[in-house]
Parts: C-alpha cells; structure tokens; sequence
C-alpha cells in the first residue's frame, strides 16, 4: 500500500476516534442520553435531553477537544523548537501568565468574559517578556529561552501564590479549578476551534522545514531552511496555540508533552519516523480525542460531582508517559 495511502487511512482513523470521543461526550452524564437524543440534538431537536446536550454538553466536548488540540500541536510544536522530548506547550511560562491575568480578573470580581480577556493578555505578555529578555542583543539560544522561560513561570506562580492567599474564600474553589483546567466554563468553544483548524494548516506548510530542522541547525541551514525565520515562527505559533487553550480551559498538563510521543511512537511502529507532515494532524486528532475522554471523566466518575480535569490528566499522564519513555529508550523529536 503506497505510503500517501497509508497515511490517509491513519487521518480518517483518527478522525473517527475524534468523532467517537465526541459522541461519547455528549451521551454520558448524570442524565441519561439515548443515542437516538444525540442524533436529534444535532439535527435541531426540541426537549430536555437536546437542551442538555446544545446547551452544555456539546460546548463543552468542542472546547475539550479544540483544547486538547492546540496543546498537542503546540507540544509537537516546541519540542522541535527545543529539540527536547521533555518539552511541553507550558516550558515558556504561558501557563504562568494566563493564570497571573486570569486570577487578577476573578480577583477583582470581573465577568467571565473579561477573565478570559484577562488571561489571553497575560499569556500574549508572558510569551512578549520571555521572547525579549531571551533574545537580549543577540539571537537566542535554545539554552537561553529555555532558562529564561522557566523563570518566568516561577515568578508568575509566586504572583498566583500571592493573588490565592489575599482572595476571599469564596472565589478560591473557582481560581484551583481554573489552574487545575476547567471546561465547563467554555460556553463559546468556536473561536478555539477555529484557531485549531487555521494551525494545522498553517503549521503543515512548515513540515519540510521542520522535519531539516528536528536534524540540527547547521544540516537545515545548508539545505536552505531561514533557522532564525522557522524559529521565530514556531514559536508564536506554539504560544498563539497555548494561549487560547489556556484562556478557554484553563492550565492541562500533560496533554501537550504525552500526545506527540503518544503519536511519535505510532509513526515509528508505522515506519514513518518523525515526519512532521503527518505528526502534527496526528497530535491535534489525538489529543483533541484524549482530552474530550478525559473531561468526560471528569464530570461523570463522581457525577454530579465534577473533578478538574488538569487533575485527571496529569494522574493518567504520568504512568502513561514513563511507559513511553521505556518504549522509546531515550530516543529525542
């Protein structure tokens, strides 16, 4: 079966899971869903189930899933960047500041809305500080935006430490919730879907460059990659990523570092290696799927109590990315 083939048959696959994971979001919950209230819900049905369905649990899957996809592509994104496995959408102190904007909004008592506002221009400051300070007067190093990135995040969690332990008991449940990752706010998921689709297909232009670059600055460099142009690039685009994701649910960990390996490794079993043309699809489908199964967890595993669904990523993420480091033997993006 030619290669191109194979590699389309991988898409439409996990197109499907992506579609299954949706599907599974809207019919499980406290209230229970028949697969026939799913079909006329989407079809603009009228009663209880379909205003469950339109109201909430469908904008909550879409956010889950454009989430889990901008952080998987950012993921993928940034540990060619850095040419580190350990890299994640969060390495820059993005994180840090959405949460520093976000948590100053709740804070003083602002809508929703504006909290959104608020930690979209943290992030979009975070990311304008690191980028300064690590390129100084003179390009910067891998090395040094790394370093430079990590500081800003402690400082960012030494503001959010400071915001929690001056704010009013009744908003403290909101603010872990929202560092812990959160969907159930996202009541306009559009936008972050929208972004989703405009990155695959900008990012996917820049797969030659990035698979060159994945194999050293110099071999790129003398092969006709701009290094300095690719960087600069992939840079704010894993930021611009993380940014929306963030702003919409709030900081999930480990979707970003697990999923690329998560794909990386299917590929290699595929006998594709690190081709990021189909990497980067495939990190966006797959971690749009997982989040979407996490968060659906989340709400229904002690239903109607809800759990953070950042908490349960991270506690799945763990296990599951030692299992892959295993697999891989110290192997790099």
């Amino acid at each position: 079966m030619p290669s191109r083939r194979r590699a389309l048959l991988v898409i439409l696959a996990l197109c499907g899971l992506a579609l299954a994971s949706l599907l599974v979001a809207l019919a499980a919950g406290s209230m229970a869903v028949t697969p026939g209230d799913v079909l006329r819900a989407l079809t603009g049905g009228e009663g209880l189930a379909a205003e469950v369905i339109q109201g909430l649990r469908l904008p909550r899957a879409i956010a889950a899933f454009a989430c889990g996809g901008l952080l998987a592509l950012a993921g993928a994104l940034m540990q060619v960047l850095l040419r580190n496995p350990l890299a994640d959408p969060y390495v820059l102190g993005i994180s840090g500041g959405a949460a520093v904007g976000a948590l100053s909004a709740m804070l003083a008592g602002l809508a929703l809305a504006l909290v959104n506002l608020f930690a979209f221009a943290g992030a979009f400051a975070a990311m304008l500080l690191v980028f300064g300070l690590a390129h100084g007067d003179s390009s910067w190093t891998r090395s040094r935006l790394l370093l430079t990135g990590v500081i800003v995040a402690s400082g960012c969690g030494a503001v959010v430490a400071l915001i929690m332990s001056i704010a009013p008991e009744t908003q403290l449940r909101g603010m872990l919730f929202w560092l812990m990752g959160d969907a159930s706010h996202a009541s306009n998921p559009w936008p972050a879907l929208a972004v989703l689709a405009a990155g695959v297909a900008v990012s996917l232009p820049f797969a030659r460059e990035l698979n060159l670059l994945s194999r050293g600055d110099t071999l790129a460099q003398t092969l006709g990659v701009s290094v300095q142009r690719v960087r600069l690039g992939v840079y704010f685009l894993a930021a611009t990523f993380t940014s929306v994701a963030v702003t919409t649910a709030g900081s999930i960990g480990f979707i970003g570092l697990v999923v690329p390996h998560l794909a990386r490794l299917g590929m290699l079993k595929l006998g594709w290696g690190n081709d990021q043309r189909l990497l980067l699809p495939a990190s966006a489908l797959t971690g749009g799927s997982l989040l979407v199964l996490a968060d659906t967890l989340a709400r229904t595993i002690v239903a109607p109590l809800q759990l953070p669904v950042g908490a349960l990523t991270a506690i799945l993420g763990v296990p599951l990315f030692l299992f892959l480091l295993g697999r891989q033997r110290g192997s790099g993006p």
